[in-house]
């Protein structure tokens, strides 16, 4: 009788086994935001974080060990960090992007209750610290890349006040959109972009 031969490498997934969906994972994370943003991180619920995305608790640990690396993860999967580093062709337009991807960030309903809890929890607890470094450090290197052309183009002096300029970069869209929870209109954005590249300049 002829034996037919088995592909060992199609073997079928145990049954009862666990599969991590990534939409699945996307869904966790905005059930996570949502709740955030309601309650403030030491109040999250992930019963009811795991609720809100259609899932059981056990979808949660089956993918992080803690409430703070999902909350890690949650962030780092963002593009809140990830303001394109494009050069746009001078120090005056790169500004003038920063501050675009920026504000449309900052104007996310979310983001807007998330990023103050987070400050606000440091000051409680060091249980975000690294995750704020990181946050932090990730927004510094993209301004450290964005004088970096600007030297490279000769628009800026190499032995600027680093500190002092990335300090100006970030400073005016958290201030008006975080802390007095206003907004920039198009015109006001153009503004401070020109603001800012003199004063750069002058660092």
């Amino acid at each position: 009788m002829e034996r037919k031969s088995v592909d060992l490498t199609k073997r079928r997934q145990p049954s009862g086994a666990a599969v991590i969906r990534p939409e699945l994972t996307t869904a966790l994370f905005r059930a996570l935001f949502e709740e955030w943003a309601e309650t403030g991180f030491a109040a999250v619920s992930l019963e009811r974080v795991a609720a809100r995305a259609g899932a059981g608790k056990a979808a949660i640990y089956r993918r992080w060990p803690s409430k703070l690396e999902f909350a890690c993860e949650a962030i780092r999967s963002v593009e809140v960090m990830r303001l394109g580093a494009t050069d746009q062709g001078s120090l005056q337009a790169d500004i003038r992007e920063y501050l675009r991807a920026t504000r449309a960030v900052l104007r996310h309903p979310l983001v807007r209750r998330i990023i103050p809890d987070l400050i606000a929890e440091r000051l409680r607890s060091n249980e975000l610290a690294s995750m704020l470094h990181g946050i932090a450090e990730a927004r510094r290197q993209f301004g450290h890349r964005l004088l970096d052309r600007a030297i490279a183009r000769n628009e800026l002096r190499a032995d600027l006040d680093r500190e002092l300029a990335l300090d100006l970069l970030f400073a005016p869209l958290y201030s008006r959109m975080i802390v007095r929870g206003k907004s920039f209109t198009k015109a006001e954005l153009d503004r401070l972009g020109i603001a800012l590249h003199a004063a750069i300049r002058t660092c």
